[in-house]
C-alpha cells in the first residue's frame, strides 16, 4: 500500500474521518434507548477508546516490525493471536462497509423513493436499487491506496458530518418542528443498545495503524506544544514502562484531535436530534427530517458524501488482510489489488441488501466486533508485551477495568442486539 509521506493536517482528517461518519446519524437514537443520563458513557466509551488506542500505538513503537493491528497481537500471543486479530478486524471492517452501503441506500431511497432498476425482464426494486446505484458511486474511490490521496476524500466526510450537524440544528429552530422532545433521564432496559452504539462509534482501532504508518513525522503523532514548550515521548528509544494514566494525560495530538472533535460532534447531533423527535427518532436521524425543508435536503445529499468518502479507507486494512495471504507475486499487484477492492465491495452491497436493518448492524457489530477489536484486544496485548500485570498500580487498574467493563457489555449488548433483531423481524 502507497501511504508514506503524509503530512500531520493530513493525518488527522484522516484520523477524524475514521471515527465519523456512520456513527453520527444512529447516536441520536442510541440517546433516545438510553436516556439522558447514558451521554456519561458516550463520554466514557471515548475516553476509554482513546486510550486504547494509545497502548496501541506505544505496543507498535516497542519492535520496530509491528506495522499493523495483526502484527501487535502476533507480537503478543504468537501465530494465533494474529490469525484471531485478522478475523476479527476484517469482520469489524467489513460490518461497518456494510452499514455505509445500507445508510446510504436508505438515504437515496428517501430523495427518490420511486427509483427502480430494470435490466431486461429482471426488475429491481427501489430498496435494493438504491444499494446497487450506492455501489457504483463509491467504486472510484476503491481505486486509491494512496492515503496521501484518499485524506482528499477523507476530508469530504469530515466535513459532511459537520454540515449535517448544521442542518439538522437549522430544522429545531424553525417553526413547525422546534425542540419538544423533552425524553427520560434514564431506560435501564435500553442502555445495553445505547452502549453498543456508542461502541459502534468509536470502532476506528484497526485503520489506527495504517494511519500511524502513513505519518510523515511519527514523534507528531504523540506531541503536544505550549507556547515555547514541547513535550514528546518517545517509547521506541525507551525501554522502560512509564505509567499509562500519565501520557493519556497529554493531549496527543493526533489522537486527541481526532477523539475531541468527533466526542463533540457526537454530543451534538445526539442532543438536536432527542430534543427535535424524542422517542420517535429513527435508526437514522436523516430518516426523520421534512423533506419539504431546505435544510434537510441539504443534510441528505451531504451525508450521501459520507459513506463515498469512508468506505474506501474502511475496507482498505481488509483488502490488505487478504493481500497478505497472496503468494509474493501477486501482493504487489496493483489489478490484483483493484480486483480484491470490488470485490468486496461488491459483497458488502449484496450484504446491503440481504441485511438491510442499520440498526441491527451497527448494535451487533458494536456490542461483538468493536468492543472486542478496539476495546478487550488492546487491553489484553498491552500487558502481555510490557508485562503490567506483574506490578499492581493505576495503570493495570485502568486497563482491567475497561476490560472488565468491556466483557459485560459486550454480552449484554450482544444479547440484546440479537433479541431486539429477532423481536423486529
Amino acid at each position: 500500500m502507497e501511504n508514506k509521506q503524509v503530512s500531520f493536517l493530513k493525518t488527522c482528517i484522516n484520523g477524524i474521518n475514521a471515527l465519523s461518519g456512520i456513527g453520527i446519524l444512529s447516536i441520536p437514537y442510541a440517546l433516545s434507548a438510553g436516556g439522558w443520563l447514558s451521554l456519561i458513557l458516550l463520554i466514557l466509551i471515548a475516553v476509554a477508546a482513546c486510550f486504547t488506542g494509545i497502548l496501541m500505538r506505544r505496543c507498535m513503537d516497542r519492535n520496530p516490525n509491528v506495522t499493523g493491528y495483526s502484527d501487535i497481537a502476533s507480537h503478543a500471543f504468537g501465530r494465533k493471536g494474529k490469525l484471531v486479530a485478522s478475523l476479527f478486524t476484517s469482520l469489524e471492517l467489513y460490518f461497518v462497509a456494510t452499514g455505509l452501503l445500507i445508510m446510504e441506500g436508505d438515504n437515496l431511497h428517501k430523495l427518490c423513493p420511486n427509483f427502480a432498476l430494470k435490466l431486461g425482464s429482471l426488475s429491481i426494486d427501489g430498496r435494493h436499487s438504491v444499494v446497487i446505484l450506492a455501489g457504483i458511486l463509491i467504486l472510484p474511490t476503491m481505486w486509491l491506496s494512496n492515503l496521501d490521496v484518499m485524506s482528499y476524500v477523507s476530508a469530504c466526510g469530515v466535513l459532511s458530518s459537520l454540515v449535517v450537524v448544521v442542518c439538522v440544528l437549522c430544522v429545531g429552530v424553525t417553526k413547525g418542528v422546534g425542540f419538544h422532545g423533552k425524553g427520560s433521564l434514564i431506560n435501564l432496559q435500553g442502555v445495553p443498545t445505547a452502549v453498543s452504539m456508542y461502541a459502534f462509534c468509536y470502532g476506528a482501532h484497526a485503520m489506527f495503524p495504517s494511519i500511524y504508518n502513513s505519518m510523515r513525522k511519527k514523534s507528531q503523532f504523540s506531541k503536544v506544544r505550549y507556547g515555547f514548550f514541547s513535550i514528546q515521548f518517545n517509547m521506541a528509544n525507551d525501554e522502560r514502562i512509564r505509567p499509562a494514566i500519565f501520557s493519556f494525560l497529554l493531549p496527543f495530538q493526533v489522537m486527541f484531535i481526532s477523539f475531541v472533535m468527533c466526542t463533540i460532534t457526537n454530543l451534538s447531533m445526539a442532543v438536536l436530534g432527542y430534543l427535535i423527535y424524542g422517542q420517535s427518532v429513527q435508526s437514522q436521524v436523516t430518516l426523520n427530517l421534512p423533506m419539504q425543508k431546505l435544510s434537510s435536503k441539504i443534510a441528505i445529499y451531504t451525508i450521501l458524501a459520507g459513506p463515498i468518502a469512508k468506505y474506501a479507507l474502511t475496507i482498505t486494512p481488509v483488502a490488505a488482510a487478504i493481500e497478505s495471504v497472496l503468494s509474493d507475486r501477486y501482493q504487489d499487484s496493483k489489478p490484483i489489488g483493484i480486483l480484491i477492492r470490488m470485490s468486496l465491495l461488491t459483497s458488502t452491497a449484496v450484504m446491503a441488501m440481504v441485511f438491510p436493518s442499520f440498526q441491527s448492524v451497527t448494535s451487533l457489530s458494536g456490542a461483538v466486533l468493536i468492543v472486542f477489536v478496539s476495546f478487550l484486544l488492546p487491553c489484553a496485548c498491552y500487558l502481555k508485551i510490557f508485562e503490567v500485570n506483574q506490578k499492581w498500580g493505576i495503570e493495570l487498574a485502568c486497563i482491567l477495568t475497561i476490560m472488565l467493563m468491556s466483557v459485560v457489555g459486550g454480552a449484554v449488548g450482544t444479547y440484546s442486539s440479537i433479541a431486539q433483531t429477532v423481536k423486529h423481524n
